[in-house]
């Protein structure tokens, strides 16, 4: 029953990723209507109206990401994640009740404001999550937000613009009422020294009473991390401790706990993780994914021009909520590693082969169409959700708030820059050299990981921090 219990809680964090990911995708579906004079708003939208209604969620995000690493360790992350609800709510609301082209761009920069749940909801899930199943609750972030894509087609394209807007309110607020069913996170509520309620919420996850002698064996796993001992700093920089090995001694101590910087000048593993990370996100935005989410269109019309862009659009992102499901279930299975390497491997490929159709139209359509949706699936199962769930667990507590933020911010930077510059190569180069790009971005992802990423299938972040550093037995998948 506790598994179950997990899992009703994580989908229920989970729904508001879900909501932040119709949000993110409706003015996609609204550019055309409020440029044009049939517009429901009280005048049409202006070139540069409408390119703010495409980049104003972008930067809400960059400022709640910013932010959201150290409203966490200040607020908690269910009152975190309920302002992130609170946001979409507010968004619907004020495009209910205003028709003005301002009232519609300050909603759309409060929807950005919500975006930084995917990095709010990846900390809370992982910290209550059992290890065993730990992988495939975070990867269920990314096919929730899927999910969101999925209803943003079908509200924009089967409904009327005030249907859309209520349907999208009832939603936000039914999802938000849920999150108050749940209880904080263990580990914050034992950082914040309220180990009474550390406990309470423990128990309420693994479905037990509170002096049950698992949740009292959990507490004593947890104290012993949040809360890490040396006799002071001075003593352990001479000793040239790391903050793992001074989870390990016992015989010493409790100081004042080191800030980020000081653990991550002490701490080599922290560093190595922090790097592996940073490697693993920008792969997953420079595989190219991201590029066909927003040019699906484009790229449709182009490479299988006797098929729908609409419907080929509904059908690949299906196809994505598919592929992140099974993602989640093969995580905990196969484990992560085998799944980033196989996944850039197969992406890899399908890009090469979709590139040298697009370029040389050597085959049939149903070439360019089946080299899309693998290409898809591969990144999805890969690239696409694995870095996700890697970045929730292989940072120590003391750290895990501010470096979950500085690689969410990492995606916002690399996802700017890739869009910044892919028209410019588009034109230079076209859609065929473009996807080679992608396949060699593909393969070099497959190889670094191959080197050095360690498998971290059922592990705790304690455990995992050795295995950083280590280079051996990495060759095996």
């Amino acid at each position: 029953m506790g598994v179950i219990y997990q899992v009703i809680s994580a989908m229920i964090i989970c729904s508001t990723v879900l909501n932040v990911g119709v949000t993110f995708m409706w003015p996609a579906f609204t550019i055309l209507l409020f440029s044009s004079e049939r517009t429901p708003l009280h005048r049409p939208m202006t070139v540069t109206e409408i390119s703010l209604l495409g980049s104003l969620s972008s930067m809400g995000s960059v400022l709640s990401t910013m932010t959201a690493g150290f409203l966490l360790d200040k607020l908690g992350r269910k009152k975190c994640c309920l302002a992130s609800a609170l946001c979409v709510v507010i968004f619907w609301s004020v495009l209910v009740v205003s028709r003005r082209v301002e009232a519609v761009l300050l909603a759309v920069f409060i929807s950005g404001l919500s975006n930084s749940v995917i990095l709010i909801s990846s900390v809370y899930i992982s910290e209550f999550s059992q290890d065993s199943i730990r992988g495939s609750l975070c990867a269920a972030i990314l096919t929730f937000n899927s999910i969101g894509f999925v209803v943003s087609y079908l509200l924009g394209g089967f409904l009327e613009y005030k249907m859309m807007l209520y349907i999208g309110l009832s939603i936000s607020v039914f999802c938000m009422s849920l999150l108050f069913f749940l209880k904080d996170s263990p580990s914050y509520l034992m950082m914040r020294g309220r180990e009474k309620e550390s406990m309470q919420a423990l128990a309420f996850y693994r479905n037990l009473k509170i002096d049950d002698q698992q949740v009292i064996d959990e507490i004593n796993i947890l104290r012993r991390n949040i809360k890490p001992t040396v006799d002071n700093e001075v003593q352990a920089i001479q000793t040239e401790l790391t903050p793992e090995m001074e989870k390990l001694n016992t015989d010493v101590k409790p100081v004042e706990k080191l800030s980020t910087w000081q653990f991550l000048k002490k701490s080599k593993s922290t560093r190595r993780a922090l790097f592996i990370n940073l490697v693993m996100l920008t792969a997953g935005i420079y595989q190219g994914q991201i590029i066909i989410l927003v040019y699906i269109e484009q790229l449709f019309l182009v490479a299988v021009p006797s098929i729908s862009p609409s419907l080929s659009s509904v059908f690949l992102a299906i196809a994505r909520v598919g592929a992140g499901f099974l993602a989640g279930y093969l995580s905990d299975i196969s484990g992560r590693r085998p799944l980033m390497i196989h996944g850039s491997l197969v992406a890899a490929i399908n890009a090469a082969v979709l590139g040298t159709q697009m370029q040389f139209n050597w085959g049939p359509s149903w070439i360019a169409a089946m080299s899309i949706f693998l290409f898809s699936i591969a990144f999805t199962i890969g690239a696409g959700t694995m870095p996700l769930v890697l970045a929730s667990e292989m940072f120590l507590p003391e750290v895990k708030s501010i470096l979950s933020m500085v690689c969410c911010e990492w995606i916002w930077i690399c996802n700017f820059s890739i869009l910044f510059i892919f028209n410019p190569v588009l034109k230079a180069i076209g859609w065929g050299p473009v996807f080679y790009i992608f396949a060699s971005l593909c393969l070099l992802t497959a190889i670094f990981c191959f080197f050095f990423l360690p498998e971290t299938k059922g592990l705790t972040a304690e455990e995992i921090q050795p295995l950083v550093l280590k280079k051996a037995n990495r060759t095996k998948l």
